[in-house]
């Protein structure tokens, strides 16, 4: 049925005149001319709340929603859109002042106006509660989505969301529209992690070679190509002839990413020849493969998906694929097989593929939603010194290899290699290697390395595919593949691959036989704490996890977990047993001594029983000691205890909720307080649900805290009551989902983050960034046996973490005290 087919105006306008007094308002009674498209229009309206007006014509009328903050163009960021009246035509070109007295008297002006086209059947989408359209306006374009949350019940209207859509799951788009803003000054590029196999659900990602040469970002401002290693040194000097082909490209200003080659005779990537492409001056023979484009013509797509991204990167570099003289290619994706794939690279000799999640956004850091999978063990050392040739051999004998600790302290041994070199190679090394010589070892532990050694300065790298490791931590049956001048010798660490079960919701858990001794392997290589009683005790039956291992998480976590920790009265759980059995809530010292862990002065909390703080590593160990498995801190700093610093909402799902319907309410929480202009981070809890936590001033006491956050969840009941309830307790909240604000009381606490749970499985509270939530399969997402996998991430996605002030949320919310 067409948009226009049904009745106009009608009965529609009824509620809209009876709000009205049209002989004091300017707004219009009625009327308006239909044109040829529907229309949408949004006006910013400055009643006793800003607000937007957001208005589609359907049915001869505009129908309208109220959203609280301007509609973002980021489909992470859903806006609350509370349906209103039906209004006529012809408010699209209204513009005034409503008067005082009048219903939303205020100043109104149109912010936005186009046309818009249903993407389904529009009067099915506002019956079924999604209209999907698209607006082509000025400020407002492309795909958008009405969802809606609640019914209108007598009490309340019904509450929508309004969001952009991911355009990348719809059909491939063509090349982004061109922009107008320049590219950032600096982008770092995102990293894989080395993992020991593939993802299970190949179809969520995409496949490609892993090339065998030099990480590039270009950077293009019109006429001005930049091309930067992965560190950021400026290369472009050394390649003029690729910068004169990417000028091909035609494009005013861009990002992109992608990795230089030389190709040998069978077409493989040679990294030897790249390197000797180098010496040899101008950068001939070089290879661009670009696999992305995190900034496109003006556009910044760094939050657009990897399969977005890719279609537009495709379209541009074939666009110009005759211009290009073969110097910049796209990298294509293969289809195959990810197994069989990995096969026949292997078999041509390639380093490996990679494996990209198509859904991703672009990060800047290290991340899981791109993997490197390897055909042999390869990676890059920091050469240390070189033995004296032997026999017939000229120049030198081996080279000798060390790698930073996993902190980039002191260097270790790690072995030598004395093959893979050609006459000429071993001669220019020689000569580099007399230059740099130091009359002392730079090792940590030099007794371990040859006694011929003769060292060097430590800054040359060195690219070494080798068999396996020793228990020693040496090299075995290794082979130089070249020299490596894109990153800094302090960057070399021992690569460790990962268990390809760290991407979330991949490979199934090994059997539980082989649970608790992957995780004493994997997890640690630290002692285990000294003084350690019954190690071998079972804590959790249901994976054979042991107190030992525990003590060695803690020791592991704690330089994560202190910070957290550091400031904050404590309370401790310990389980005597295992987790099945009886635990032991511990907010006040007692007879309790542990080592680091310490008594806070009575004297900053009067009337209150002692407090106590963990403020060292060493009180972390002594609490596993005590068979401490969790811990919980207060939402105030000891130096302003009645001032508290942050507020915490637990979403706690009653019986029967989802998983999904969890991520849905933990985002509409989010939504509710970014429209209050309150910025949240988010960690899992380790159990069944989220926390959403609100940096906060130390302003106001615990009772306008916890009245605020009280005020917020009966907002949430009250506008989604099919969705939330404001009351606690198991019986009020079948089906539901209670967002527990009474941890915002004084002396109430929330499980810290990396903390463990006493709980079957063991799992862990967690920092996530938002964008990770959808990719979330459980709140224990992360647990005792796979944790390891996660601590690289540590605490970064609060890195942004900071506290803000409340008054003005108090104040959009209209939250009183009374």
């Amino acid at each position: 049925m067409s948009a226009r087919a049904r009745s106009p105006e009608g009965g529609a306008l009824k509620r809209y005149r009876e709000k009205r007094d049209f002989t004091r308002t300017p707004e219009p009674p009625g009327g308006g001319e239909r044109q040829q498209a529907l229309s949408f229009v949004v006006q910013k309206h400055w009643a006793k709340r800003l607000h937007y007006d957001f208005r589609l014509e359907l049915d001869g009328v505009m129908k309208s929603w109220a959203v609280p903050k301007e509609p973002s163009h980021d489909p992470h960021i859903k806006r609350m859109a509370v349906q209103v009246e039906d209004h006529p035509i012809a408010y699209n070109t209204f513009e005034g002042e409503i008067p005082p007295g009048q219903y939303g008297a205020g100043k109104v002006i149109i912010w936005d106006k186009g046309n818009w086209t249903p993407r389904t059947d529009p009067f099915q989408g506002l019956k079924r509660g999604r209209l999907r359209f698209t607006l082509h306006g000025s400020k407002l374009q492309g795909d958008w989505t009405l969802v809606r949350l609640s019914d209108a019940d007598g009490r309340t209207q019904p509450h929508w969301l309004l969001i952009k859509d991911d355009e990348s799951r719809s059909p491939a788009p063509s090349a982004p529209p061109a922009g107008t803003a320049a590219p950032p000054r600096e982008m770092a590029p995102q990293l894989a992690t080395l993992v020991d196999g593939l993802p299970a659900d190949p179809d969520a990602w995409i496949y490609e070679i892993k090339f065998d040469g030099y990480r590039i970002m270009t950077r293009i401002d019109t006429d001005d190509i930049r091309l930067f290693t992965r560190n950021g040194h400026d290369w472009s000097a050394k390649m003029p002839q690729l910068i004169q082909a990417l000028q091909a490209l035609e494009l005013p200003s861009a990002w992109l990413d992608g990795e230089i080659v030389v190709l040998d005779d069978k077409g493989t990537p040679s990294f030897q020849a790249l390197q000797n492409a180098f010496e040899g001056g101008q950068g001939g023979g070089i290879v661009y493969y670009v696999f992305d484009a995190p900034f496109l013509a003006g556009r910044d797509m760094r939050g657009e998906p990897l399969s977005t991204r890719r279609a537009s990167l495709r379209q541009v570099i074939e666009g110009h694929a005759s211009r290009l003289s073969g110097r910049v290619r796209f990298s294509e994706a293969f289809q195959a097989v990810p197994s069989e794939l990995m096969r026949i690279a292997c078999g041509l000799g390639l380093e490996g593929i990679m494996a990209k999640r198509a859904d991703a956004p672009y990060v800047s850091r290290r991340t899981r939603t791109w993997l490197k999978v390897k055909c042999s063990l390869r990676q890059e050392f920091v050469i240390v010194g070189y033995t004296k040739p032997r026999g017939a051999r000229k120049h030198l004998g081996a080279l000798l290899m060390a790698v930073h600790d996993e902190k980039a302290g002191p260097l270790r041994y790690a072995g030598k290699v004395g093959t893979g070199f050609d006459e000429r190679r071993l001669g220019d090394l020689s000569e580099r290697l007399a230059l740099l010589r130091v009359p002392r070892s730079p090792l940590a532990d030099a007794a371990n390395a040859p006694s011929d050694a003769l060292w060097v300065k430590p800054v040359l790298l060195a690219e070494v595919s080798f068999r396996s490791w020793t228990q020693s931590g040496h090299i075995r049956q290794a082979s130089f593949v070249g020299l490596r001048s894109d990153k800094p010798a302090r960057s070399i660490v021992r690569e460790t691959a990962m268990p390809a079960s760290v991407v979330p919701g991949h490979q199934p858990p090994p059997p539980r036989s082989r649970r608790a001794a992957r995780i004493r392997s994997t997890l640690t290589e630290a002692p285990m704490p000294s003084r350690l009683t019954h190690p071998d005790r079972v804590i959790d039956p249901s994976t054979g996890l042991t107190k030992r291992d525990l003590a060695q998480y803690d020791e592991t976590v704690a330089p994560l977990l202190l910070p957290h920790l550091k400031g904050r009265p404590v309370s401790l759980v310990r389980v005597p047993t295992d987790v099945n059995g009886e635990h032991f809530f511990q907010k006040h010292p007692e007879q309790l001594s542990l080592a680091g862990v310490r008594l806070l002065p009575e004297s900053l909390y009067p009337d209150h029983p002692p407090l106590m703080e963990i403020a060292t590593a060493q009180g972390i160990l002594s609490a596993a000691q005590m068979s401490v498995v969790e811990f919980h801190t207060w939402n105030a700093l000891k130096t302003a205890i009645q001032k508290p610093d942050r507020m915490v909402f637990d979403i706690d799902p009653g019986e029967g909720v989802t998983w999904s319907a969890i991520q849905q309410a933990t985002e509409l929480v989010r939504v509710l307080l970014q429209e209050l202009e309150l910025d949240a981070w988010l960690k899992t809890s380790g159990g069944k649900g989220m926390h959403v936590v609100v940096p906060l001033r130390k302003q106001y006491g615990w009772d306008v805290v916890k009245g605020f956050s009280r005020a917020v969840t009966q907002h949430l009941a009250r506008t989604m009551p099919r969705i939330f309830v404001a009351r606690s307790g198991p019986r009020n909240r079948v089906g539901k989902i209670f967002v527990d604000y009474l941890r915002n009381g004084f002396g109430a606490t929330t499980v810290s983050a990396w903390s463990a749970r006493a709980r079957p499985g063991m799992g862990i509270s967690v920092p996530v960034s938002w964008e990770e939530l959808p990719r979330l399969t459980s709140s224990a997402e992360w647990t005792l046996e796979n944790i390891h996998a996660r601590l690289a991430v540590g605490n970064s996605p609060w890195e942004a973490y900071r506290p803000q002030p409340l008054a003005r949320a108090i104040k959009i919310l209209g939250y009183s005290e009374d």
